[in-house]
Protein backbone atom coordinates (compact mmCIF):
# COMPACT_ATOMS: atom_id res chain seq x y z
CA UNK A 1 0.00 0.00 0.00
CA UNK A 2 1.41 3.47 -1.00
CA UNK A 3 1.91 6.07 2.18
CA UNK A 4 1.40 8.59 -0.47
CA UNK A 5 -2.50 8.98 -0.64
CA UNK A 6 -2.75 8.80 3.39
CA UNK A 7 0.22 11.30 3.98
CA UNK A 8 -1.63 14.18 1.65
CA UNK A 9 -4.67 13.56 3.56
CA UNK A 10 -3.03 14.48 7.25
CA UNK A 11 -1.09 17.42 5.62
CA UNK A 12 -4.25 18.95 3.76
CA UNK A 13 -6.19 18.07 7.62
CA UNK A 14 -2.85 19.79 8.93
CA UNK A 15 -2.91 23.19 6.65
CA UNK A 16 -6.72 23.52 7.23
CA UNK A 17 -6.72 22.71 11.03
CA UNK A 18 -3.84 25.83 11.03
CA UNK A 19 -5.83 27.89 8.89
CA UNK A 20 -9.49 27.14 10.99
CA UNK A 21 -6.94 27.57 13.65
CA UNK A 22 -5.75 31.20 12.40
CA UNK A 23 -9.77 32.34 11.83
CA UNK A 24 -10.05 31.22 15.52
CA UNK A 25 -7.57 33.41 16.78
CA UNK A 26 -8.16 36.68 15.01
CA UNK A 27 -12.34 36.68 16.07
CA UNK A 28 -11.06 35.42 19.44
CA UNK A 29 -9.16 38.31 19.68
CA UNK A 30 -12.16 40.88 18.26
CA UNK A 31 -14.38 39.14 20.82
CA UNK A 32 -12.07 39.75 23.61
CA UNK A 33 -11.50 43.36 22.16
CA UNK A 34 -15.42 43.71 21.84
CA UNK A 35 -15.82 42.61 25.39
CA UNK A 36 -13.47 44.44 27.28
CA UNK A 37 -11.17 41.84 28.42
CA UNK A 38 -7.90 42.49 27.81
CA UNK A 39 -4.37 42.02 28.85
CA UNK A 40 -2.28 38.42 30.06
CA UNK A 41 -5.83 37.14 30.42
CA UNK A 42 -7.04 37.37 27.17
CA UNK A 43 -3.56 35.15 26.35
CA UNK A 44 -4.39 32.75 29.34
CA UNK A 45 -7.74 32.17 29.49
CA UNK A 46 -9.31 33.05 26.00
CA UNK A 47 -7.18 32.51 23.49
CA UNK A 48 -5.42 29.35 25.24
CA UNK A 49 -8.55 27.86 24.55
CA UNK A 50 -9.73 29.39 21.40
CA UNK A 51 -6.37 27.66 20.32
CA UNK A 52 -6.63 24.51 21.88
CA UNK A 53 -9.58 23.40 20.32
CA UNK A 54 -8.03 21.16 17.99
CA UNK A 55 -6.35 19.52 20.33
CA UNK A 56 -9.83 18.98 21.80
CA UNK A 57 -11.68 18.09 19.24
CA UNK A 58 -8.49 15.79 17.96
CA UNK A 59 -8.61 14.22 21.73
CA UNK A 60 -12.10 13.43 21.96
CA UNK A 61 -12.42 11.88 19.04
CA UNK A 62 -8.74 9.77 19.29
CA UNK A 63 -10.07 8.73 22.58
CA UNK A 64 -13.73 8.40 22.76
CA UNK A 65 -14.99 7.50 18.89
CA UNK A 66 -11.87 5.43 17.79
CA UNK A 67 -10.28 4.37 21.01
CA UNK A 68 -6.98 5.56 20.10
CA UNK A 69 -4.99 6.15 23.91
CA UNK A 70 -1.78 7.22 22.49
CA UNK A 71 -2.61 8.87 20.02
CA UNK A 72 -5.48 10.85 22.59
CA UNK A 73 -2.41 11.18 24.99
CA UNK A 74 0.22 11.88 22.71
CA UNK A 75 -1.38 14.91 21.11
CA UNK A 76 -2.24 16.52 24.19
CA UNK A 77 1.33 15.72 25.95
CA UNK A 78 3.15 16.35 21.86
CA UNK A 79 1.26 20.06 21.96
CA UNK A 80 2.64 20.94 25.63
CA UNK A 81 6.23 20.49 23.88
CA UNK A 82 5.51 22.07 21.09
CA UNK A 83 4.38 25.14 22.55
CA UNK A 84 7.50 25.72 24.84
CA UNK A 85 9.31 25.47 21.35
CA UNK A 86 7.87 28.25 20.12
CA UNK A 87 8.55 30.22 23.29
CA UNK A 88 12.46 29.44 22.05
CA UNK A 89 11.17 30.72 18.09
CA UNK A 90 9.56 33.88 20.27
CA UNK A 91 13.48 34.39 21.05
CA UNK A 92 14.60 34.13 17.63
CA UNK A 93 12.24 36.35 16.08
CA UNK A 94 12.59 39.09 18.83
CA UNK A 95 15.14 40.84 17.53
CA UNK A 96 15.54 43.61 20.15
CA UNK A 97 16.42 41.75 23.20
CA UNK A 98 15.92 38.52 24.71
CA UNK A 99 11.98 37.64 25.29
CA UNK A 100 13.20 37.05 28.89
CA UNK A 101 13.90 40.24 29.80
CA UNK A 102 10.98 41.81 28.32
CA UNK A 103 8.14 39.21 29.09
CA UNK A 104 6.10 39.69 33.12
CA UNK A 105 7.71 37.57 35.37
CA UNK A 106 3.65 36.91 36.23
CA UNK A 107 4.26 33.69 33.66
CA UNK A 108 6.20 31.69 35.84
CA UNK A 109 3.18 31.44 38.08
CA UNK A 110 1.27 29.51 35.15
CA UNK A 111 4.51 27.57 33.96
CA UNK A 112 4.52 26.73 37.91
CA UNK A 113 1.12 25.15 38.09
CA UNK A 114 1.74 23.37 34.63
CA UNK A 115 4.63 21.73 36.06
CA UNK A 116 2.71 20.28 39.43
CA UNK A 117 0.19 19.08 36.27
CA UNK A 118 2.67 17.54 34.64
CA UNK A 119 4.26 15.87 37.50
CA UNK A 120 1.16 14.53 39.08
CA UNK A 121 0.18 12.80 35.14
CA UNK A 122 3.62 11.58 35.32
CA UNK A 123 3.00 10.05 38.71
CA UNK A 124 -0.79 8.35 37.79
CA UNK A 125 1.38 6.96 34.66
CA UNK A 126 3.88 5.44 36.62
CA UNK A 127 1.61 3.90 38.95
CA UNK A 128 -0.69 2.83 36.88
CA UNK A 129 1.54 0.68 34.75
CA UNK A 130 2.55 -1.29 37.81
CA UNK A 131 -0.56 -2.45 38.91
CA UNK A 132 -2.14 0.44 40.69
CA UNK A 133 -4.48 1.86 39.05
CA UNK A 134 -7.72 3.53 41.21
CA UNK A 135 -10.62 4.26 39.18
CA UNK A 136 -14.39 4.34 39.40
CA UNK A 137 -16.08 2.52 36.56
CA UNK A 138 -13.88 3.37 33.53
CA UNK A 139 -12.30 7.03 35.07
CA UNK A 140 -9.08 7.01 36.75
CA UNK A 141 -9.39 8.99 40.24
CA UNK A 142 -6.84 11.78 38.54
CA UNK A 143 -9.38 13.11 36.32
CA UNK A 144 -11.43 14.60 38.66
CA UNK A 145 -8.26 15.98 40.63
CA UNK A 146 -6.97 17.32 37.45
CA UNK A 147 -10.07 19.39 36.77
CA UNK A 148 -10.40 20.29 40.18
CA UNK A 149 -6.97 22.00 39.74
CA UNK A 150 -7.04 23.20 36.71
CA UNK A 151 -10.55 25.78 37.85
CA UNK A 152 -7.93 26.10 40.97
CA UNK A 153 -4.70 27.62 38.20
CA UNK A 154 -7.03 29.88 36.51
CA UNK A 155 -8.63 31.31 39.15
CA UNK A 156 -5.36 31.87 41.02
CA UNK A 157 -4.01 33.23 37.41
CA UNK A 158 -6.93 35.69 37.60
CA UNK A 159 -6.92 37.05 40.99
CA UNK A 160 -2.64 37.21 40.48
CA UNK A 161 -3.37 39.41 37.40
CA UNK A 162 -6.04 41.55 39.14
CA UNK A 163 -3.77 42.15 42.03
CA UNK A 164 -1.46 43.66 39.67
CA UNK A 165 -2.99 44.97 37.22
CA UNK A 166 -0.81 43.83 34.61
CA UNK A 167 -1.99 43.82 31.12
CA UNK A 168 -0.26 42.21 27.68
CA UNK A 169 -1.66 44.26 25.23
CA UNK A 170 -1.86 48.52 26.30
CA UNK A 171 -4.93 49.73 25.68
CA UNK A 172 -5.26 51.37 22.00
CA UNK A 173 -7.48 52.84 19.76
CA UNK A 174 -9.77 50.08 18.86
CA UNK A 175 -8.14 47.99 16.30
CA UNK A 176 -11.20 45.82 14.60
CA UNK A 177 -13.92 48.75 14.40
CA UNK A 178 -15.27 47.29 10.75
CA UNK A 179 -16.01 44.30 12.57
CA UNK A 180 -19.05 43.91 14.85
CA UNK A 181 -19.57 41.63 18.16
CA UNK A 182 -22.39 39.67 16.60
CA UNK A 183 -20.31 39.18 13.21
CA UNK A 184 -16.95 38.08 15.29
CA UNK A 185 -19.19 35.47 17.23
CA UNK A 186 -21.06 34.23 14.28
CA UNK A 187 -17.30 33.47 12.03
CA UNK A 188 -15.81 32.12 15.90
CA UNK A 189 -18.70 29.70 15.72
CA UNK A 190 -18.26 28.66 12.51
CA UNK A 191 -14.76 28.51 12.39
CA UNK A 192 -14.88 26.03 15.76
CA UNK A 193 -17.06 23.73 13.69
CA UNK A 194 -14.47 23.46 11.15
CA UNK A 195 -11.59 23.14 13.60
CA UNK A 196 -13.99 20.14 15.48
CA UNK A 197 -14.98 18.54 11.95
CA UNK A 198 -11.91 18.33 11.35
CA UNK A 199 -10.50 17.35 14.40
CA UNK A 200 -12.90 14.27 14.12
CA UNK A 201 -11.32 13.55 11.01
CA UNK A 202 -7.63 13.54 12.37
CA UNK A 203 -7.29 10.69 14.29
CA UNK A 204 -7.83 8.20 12.33
CA UNK A 205 -6.11 9.62 9.41
CA UNK A 206 -3.01 9.73 11.80
CA UNK A 207 -3.77 5.90 12.73
CA UNK A 208 -3.75 4.78 9.23
CA UNK A 209 -0.32 7.40 9.21
CA UNK A 210 1.25 4.88 11.91
CA UNK A 211 -0.06 1.59 10.12
CA UNK A 212 1.21 2.20 6.51
CA UNK A 213 4.17 3.65 8.15
CA UNK A 214 4.88 1.03 10.73
CA UNK A 215 4.90 3.86 13.28
CA UNK A 216 3.92 3.20 16.82
CA UNK A 217 0.97 5.38 17.61
CA UNK A 218 2.67 7.44 20.62
CA UNK A 219 4.77 8.42 18.04
CA UNK A 220 2.48 9.76 15.53
CA UNK A 221 0.40 11.30 18.08
CA UNK A 222 2.96 13.04 20.26
CA UNK A 223 5.37 14.66 16.66
CA UNK A 224 2.97 14.38 13.76
CA UNK A 225 -1.20 14.84 15.52
CA UNK A 226 0.42 17.17 17.61
CA UNK A 227 2.24 19.24 15.06
CA UNK A 228 -1.12 19.66 13.12
CA UNK A 229 -2.76 20.79 16.35
CA UNK A 230 -0.77 23.72 17.75
CA UNK A 231 -0.53 25.66 14.19
CA UNK A 232 -2.79 27.69 15.79
CA UNK A 233 -0.75 28.49 18.95
CA UNK A 234 2.15 29.27 16.06
CA UNK A 235 -0.08 31.56 14.34
CA UNK A 236 -1.22 33.44 17.42
CA UNK A 237 2.46 33.75 18.72
CA UNK A 238 3.84 35.18 15.39
CA UNK A 239 0.77 37.79 14.87
CA UNK A 240 1.00 38.81 19.03
CA UNK A 241 4.79 39.59 18.37
CA UNK A 242 4.12 41.60 15.25
CA UNK A 243 1.80 43.98 17.15
CA UNK A 244 4.08 44.09 19.95
CA UNK A 245 1.81 41.90 22.33
CA UNK A 246 4.61 39.45 23.50
CA UNK A 247 2.78 39.08 26.65
CA UNK A 248 0.10 37.99 25.37
CA UNK A 249 1.64 35.40 23.27
CA UNK A 250 3.70 33.74 25.89
CA UNK A 251 0.55 33.89 28.54
CA UNK A 252 -1.62 31.50 25.28
CA UNK A 253 1.43 29.32 25.45
CA UNK A 254 1.56 28.84 29.42
CA UNK A 255 -2.20 28.51 28.75
CA UNK A 256 -2.64 26.19 26.15
CA UNK A 257 -0.38 24.03 28.08
CA UNK A 258 -2.43 24.16 30.90
CA UNK A 259 -5.84 23.11 28.61
CA UNK A 260 -3.52 20.74 27.11
CA UNK A 261 -3.22 18.58 30.59
CA UNK A 262 -7.24 19.55 31.33
CA UNK A 263 -7.90 17.92 27.64
CA UNK A 264 -5.93 14.48 29.22
CA UNK A 265 -8.83 14.46 31.69
CA UNK A 266 -11.80 15.07 29.60
CA UNK A 267 -9.57 11.71 26.79
CA UNK A 268 -10.06 9.76 30.04
CA UNK A 269 -14.02 10.15 30.84
CA UNK A 270 -14.61 9.56 27.16
CA UNK A 271 -12.56 6.56 26.90
CA UNK A 272 -14.51 3.99 28.26
CA UNK A 273 -12.23 0.63 28.05
CA UNK A 274 -10.51 1.75 31.31
CA UNK A 275 -7.81 4.38 32.38
CA UNK A 276 -6.57 6.03 29.50
CA UNK A 277 -2.97 6.85 31.28
CA UNK A 278 -2.84 2.91 31.88
CA UNK A 279 -3.63 2.11 28.55
CA UNK A 280 -1.13 4.30 26.38
CA UNK A 281 2.28 3.29 26.40
CA UNK A 282 4.56 4.13 29.09
CA UNK A 283 6.97 6.26 26.68
CA UNK A 284 4.88 8.91 26.78
CA UNK A 285 6.05 9.46 29.97
CA UNK A 286 9.37 10.81 28.23
CA UNK A 287 7.50 14.15 26.38
CA UNK A 288 5.79 14.35 30.66
CA UNK A 289 9.58 14.86 31.71
CA UNK A 290 10.68 16.94 28.76
CA UNK A 291 7.96 19.24 29.61
CA UNK A 292 8.98 19.55 32.75
CA UNK A 293 12.52 20.16 32.23
CA UNK A 294 11.80 22.49 29.99
CA UNK A 295 8.82 24.71 31.60
CA UNK A 296 11.69 24.52 34.63
CA UNK A 297 14.32 26.35 32.38
CA UNK A 298 11.40 29.24 31.37
CA UNK A 299 10.83 29.74 34.90
CA UNK A 300 14.86 29.77 34.95
CA UNK A 301 15.30 32.40 32.36
CA UNK A 302 11.92 34.62 33.65
CA UNK A 303 13.61 35.02 36.84
CA UNK A 304 17.33 35.38 36.23
CA UNK A 305 16.93 37.67 33.01
CA UNK A 306 20.24 37.29 31.32
CA UNK A 307 20.30 39.82 28.66
CA UNK A 308 23.94 37.44 26.47
CA UNK A 309 22.52 36.24 23.51
CA UNK A 310 24.60 33.67 21.21
CA UNK A 311 25.46 35.26 18.15
CA UNK A 312 22.55 37.54 18.58
CA UNK A 313 20.35 35.56 18.03
CA UNK A 314 19.03 33.31 20.94
CA UNK A 315 20.04 33.08 24.88
CA UNK A 316 21.43 30.13 26.20
CA UNK A 317 17.64 29.71 28.09
CA UNK A 318 16.68 28.77 24.84
CA UNK A 319 18.96 27.23 23.25
CA UNK A 320 18.56 25.09 26.86
CA UNK A 321 15.20 24.60 25.87
CA UNK A 322 15.53 23.38 22.42
CA UNK A 323 17.81 21.14 23.66
CA UNK A 324 15.50 19.46 25.89
CA UNK A 325 13.25 19.26 22.82
CA UNK A 326 15.79 17.48 20.50
CA UNK A 327 16.59 15.02 22.89
CA UNK A 328 12.51 14.17 23.19
CA UNK A 329 12.20 13.87 19.64
CA UNK A 330 15.32 11.67 18.83
CA UNK A 331 13.89 9.12 21.91
CA UNK A 332 10.52 9.57 20.07
CA UNK A 333 12.23 8.68 16.57
CA UNK A 334 13.96 5.77 18.43
CA UNK A 335 10.66 4.46 19.89
CA UNK A 336 8.60 4.73 16.52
Amino acid sequence: MSPWPVVLEFTALAVAIGFAGFLLSIYGDVIAEKTGLGGAWIGFALMAVVTSLPELATGLSAAGLNQLPDIALGDALGSCVFNLMFIVLLDFLHREASVYTRASQGHILASAFGIVLLGFIAFNIVLAHNGIDIKYRHIALATPITLVFYVMAMRAVFRYEKSQHQEALEELAERYPHISLSKAIKRYSLAAICVVALGIRLPETASKLAEVMGWEQSFVGTVFVALATSLPELVVTISALQIGALDMAISDLFGSNLFNLLIVALDDLVYLPGSILAAALPVHLVTVLSAIMMNGIAITGLLYRPTTRLFKTIGWVSLAMFSVYVVNMWVLYLHR
